[in-house]
């Protein structure tokens, strides 16, 4: 298949004029009539991701290697080190970020990875109605998501409605509508504002809420007569044991 019809597919199953203002799904690397007979799914695109994989492979990732203005290349650092490497292997690299986390991603962790049903939904975000006790809430996140310790902002006994974005959604704190709001990377700032409205929050984590990325993806790929390899996606953050 060549790249572009990879591409077509991909616009289907999850289109890119969906995504935010702000991001960059799509083609980041590539050329469109160049055929791909292998395609690398990873959550993220690394140095030694790139080395790994052969000559020619396609990497659907989930966060784009490119945001923002990118006024040059300067191939000793991040990310031009690595685009100099994909361009020499002639690898290619799509990104699914926004636009994946509203057809896909946030409805699969909400409901099949914690279980939770869901009873209402809105743009980047999954509802869910019933009645949880705090610690009962916790267990479920400690265990399903591999937490260690997640932080509390507003902590409160009772809970009879939770709402989740996965990865950094703190900036929707104003259009949630729910006793409980899971979401990673939870600043020092939005913890305040929280607190404020009464809003409880649990930081999940940005990488423990998006790494099902892979499993999604390489599930709707099987359909195309490609070899798909997922990829061991890394948590750039190291826990003291």
């Amino acid at each position: 298949m060549t790249l572009q019809e990879i591409y077509e597919f991909l616009d289907t199953l999850s289109p890119f004029e969906t995504q935010e203002a702000w991001d960059n799904s799509g083609l980041i690397l590539g050329d469109r009539r160049r055929e791909i007979s292998q395609i690398v799914v990873s959550l993220d695109i690394d140095e030694a991701l790139i080395d790994d994989a052969p000559e020619g492979a396609l990497f659907v990732v989930h966060h784009p290697l490119i945001f923002g203005k990118l006024q040059r290349l300067d191939f000793a650092f991040y990310p031009a080190n690595l685009i100099e490497k994909m361009i020499l292997k002639r690898q290619s690299l799509i990104a699914m970020h926004t636009n994946f986390d509203q057809s896909h991603l946030n409805r699969y962790v909400f409901e099949k990875v914690l279980g939770f049903q869901t009873t209402r939904e809105a743009p980047y975000l999954c509802y869910s109605d019933g009645e949880w006790t705090q610690a009962e809430l916790l267990a479920l996140l400690k265990e399903r998501l591999d937490l260690r310790a997640p932080r509390i902002v507003a902590p409160r006994e009772r809970i009879d409605s939770i709402a989740l974005c996965t990865g950094a959604g703190a900036s929707m704190i104003d259009r949630v509508e729910a006793a409980c709001f899971l979401t990673g990377d939870i600043k020092y700032h939005d913890a305040m504002k929280a607190e404020t409205q009464g809003l409880m929050m649990v930081d999940i984590g940005h990488y423990e809420s998006e790494r099902h990325f892979t499993t999604i993806m390489a599930e709707e790929l099987k359909v195309l007569p490609l070899l798909v390899i997922i990829a061991n996606s890394k948590n750039p953050f190291h826990f003291e044991k």
